[in-house]
C-alpha cells in the first residue's frame, strides 16, 4: 500500500522532493488499497544518513528539544535551574570521585527522566486533549517516574550531606 509520511522541519517532504519515491508495503491490508506495490520496504529512507553529518544532525535537534522543554515545561526550567546550582555543589560536597559522580548523575538523571515525561505528554496531547483512561494512565506513569527521580536524588544528597558534616 503506498501511504505519505507526514513532514515537520526534520524531515523533507516527499511532495516536494523530486527524488523521494512512495513508501511501499505489502502487509496484511495491502489487498485493500488498490495501489499495493512490493517489495515491502525494510528500511527508513529519512534514516539514511551516517557519519559526522549524522552526528551533527543528532546534535542539533537534540538542542532544540532542550530549548522546546525549558521554553514549553515549567518543571524542566525548575529543575534546570536547580542543577545549575547543585551540579557545582556536588564537586564541592563529594569527598570522592564516586561521590560527585552520584550526586552529578542523580540530579542529571532528574533532568533525563522529566524529558521523557514531557515527551509522553506532548505525544499524548497530540493524539488527543480528550479525557482518556490510557492517556491518564500514560501521564500518571510519567509523573510517578519523575517523582522516584526526585525521590533518589534527594535521597542520595542527604546521604552526602550526612556524611560530609554529621557522621
Amino acid at each position: 500500500m503506498t501511504y505519505s509520511v507526514a513532514h515537520s522541519w526534520w524531515m523533507p517532504n516527499p511532495r516536494l522532493d523530486a527524488n523521494a519515491e512512495p513508501i511501499t508495503d505489502t502487509g496484511p491490508l495491502a489487498h485493500a488499497v488498490p495501489h499495493a506495490q512490493s517489495p515491502r520496504m525494510t528500511t527508513n529512507r529519512y534514516k539514511g544518513r551516517t557519519g559526522l553529518d549524522r552526528v551533527v544532525r543528532a546534535t542539533g535537534y537534540s538542542i532544540e528539544g532542550l530549548r522546546a522543554a525549558y521554553r514549553g515545561e515549567s518543571a524542566f526550567r525548575q529543575e534546570f535551574w536547580l542543577a545549575v546550582l547543585m551540579l557545582p555543589t556536588a564537586f564541592w560536597l563529594g569527598q570522592s570521585w564516586v561521590e560527585v559522580a552520584l550526586l552529578a548523575g542523580s540530579v542529571i538523571l532528574v533532568l533525563i527522566v522529566e524529558l521523557l515525561n514531557s515527551g509522553i505528554e506532548a505525544a499524548i496531547d497530540r493524539v488527543s486533549f480528550e479525557l482518556h483512561e490510557l492517556s491518564k494512565r500514560a501521564k500518571d506513569l510519567g509523573s510517578a517516574a519523575v517523582f522516584l527521580s526526585l525521590l533518589l536524588c534527594g535521597s542520595i544528597w542527604l546521604a552526602a550531606l550526612w556524611h560530609r558534616f554529621l557522621a
